[in-house]
């Protein structure tokens, strides 16, 4: 369970707010799953995988320069 946005840090579940808000903008930035446009959850499951792959290989490759 997420707090709300005005809710007082209750338990540290505004830092549970703040990853899954990271999270999704993140995802975001692929635009096929910000809107979606697969009619079949298969595909639309395979390509936020697929985005969470490339947002991780993304960050272990900087770390790594």
């Amino acid at each position: 369970m997420i707090s709300r946005r005005d809710a007082p840090n209750i338990q540290g579940l505004g830092k549970l707010r703040y990853a899954v808000e990271h999270t999704f903008a993140l995802l975001h930035q692929f635009k096929r799953i910000a809107v979606r446009w697969e009619r079949r959850t298969e595909l639309h499951d395979a390509f936020v995988s697929l985005a969470c792959s490339l947002i991780c290989w993304r960050r272990l490759k900087k770390t790594r320069t």
